[in-house]
């Protein structure tokens, strides 16, 4: 009898922490962090990084480690709302100085990330259960991320004027909070789409937020803010899940398989990680737009085909 069967005797939080062994070593943590931290805020899709990631370090050699590092790599996403919370900390003081009156632009752009954030939280809402089991695996995964590279390459060829027909808008929207509703709605119609694994929610909002008129920081900034309450819902609905599963079927929950040390540190490097590449991003966007990040997420899809082709990466099962 392992650590795990004989803390069921325990209580709640005695069986929490008193986990015997962490399959999850600390190093395993950190560098999950690093890559969510990094990517999650980038174009590029975490989702494909991570994948690729836990594969290569051998977290997905049992069905039920595979399914703990899974909301792992989830619940890790907490660590990246935190740095937008500490980078975007005015903002978000303005939005709460307008939920009781006192900053009319602060109140407007609240109400544009409810208006963003609510087609993709019904929607994910419905069909999580349905992507995990219908989408989330090597074909629907490779296929998003080339996909989505070249989306972004066209995407800044049209914005340059490159192709004749409509033309792309020749007064952009110089601050995030001068967003209109119709903006905020189409963003949230393309957050929509990043439900697709492997397609980057930070891609389709700032592809979005771009095709709607902003200029490319503020549509990072507007994506970036949006990610408080899309990555937190699904940050608290996933580690729910997770807990809610184990209760009622009595499979170990992820804190008792990875132990509770590792996800703590996979946040905190996570919180990090992110808040340098947010601050990065930023300025990369400006001086060269979406279309380096299309090649990469190019580059990567054939890698990742090639590690899946030779069975070094696993994609579902």
């Amino acid at each position: 009898m392992d650590g795990r069967v004989a803390a069921n005797t325990r209580s709640p939080m005695t069986h929490l922490l008193a986990t015997t062994s962490q399959p999850l070593e600390l190093w395993h943590a950190i560098v999950l962090g690093l890559v969510e931290g990094i990517t999650e805020y980038l174009p590029v899709s975490s989702t494909g990084h991570l994948i690729l990631s836990s594969s290569l370090m051998g977290l997905d050699d049992t069905p039920q480690r595979k399914a703990a590092v899974d909301a792992f790599n989830i619940v890790i996403q907490g660590g990246a709302i935190l740095a937008v919370l500490g980078l975007y900390w005015p903002t978000v003081v303005r939005m709460l100085k307008g939920l009781v009156g006192k900053d009319a632009k602060g109140f407007a752009l609240f109400r544009n990330l409810v208006i963003a954030f609510l087609p993709a939280a019904v929607i994910g809402l419905a069909l999580d259960d349905w992507i995990e089991a219908r989408l989330f695996h090597a074909g629907p995964v490779l296929a998003a991320l080339l996909l989505g590279g070249c989306f972004m390459i066209l995407l800044d060829k049209w914005r340059a004027g490159r192709f004749s027909g409509p033309k792309f808008h020749s007064h952009e929207t110089a601050d995030v909070m001068d967003v209109t509703v119709k903006q905020a709605l189409l963003i949230g119609c393309m957050q929509v789409l990043a439900m697709w694994p492997g397609t980057s929610r930070s891609m389709m909002t700032i592809a979005g937020g771009v095709i709607a008129g902003l200029r490319p920081r503020q549509a990072a900034e507007f994506s970036f803010l949006l990610g408080l309450p899309t990555l937190g819902a699904a940050t608290c609905y996933k580690l729910a899940k997770n807990l809610y599963n184990s209760h009622k079927t009595g499979e170990p929950n992820m804190f008792e398989v990875l132990g509770v040390l590792p996800v703590i540190v996979g946040i905190v490097v996570a919180a990090i990680s992110a808040a340098v590449a947010v601050r990065w991003l930023v300025g990369f966007l400006n001086n060269h737009g979406l279309t380096p990040f299309g090649w990469y997420r190019i580059v990567l899809a054939l890698v990742l085909f090639v590690l899946i082709w030779r069975g070094v990466v696993v994609i579902g099962g």
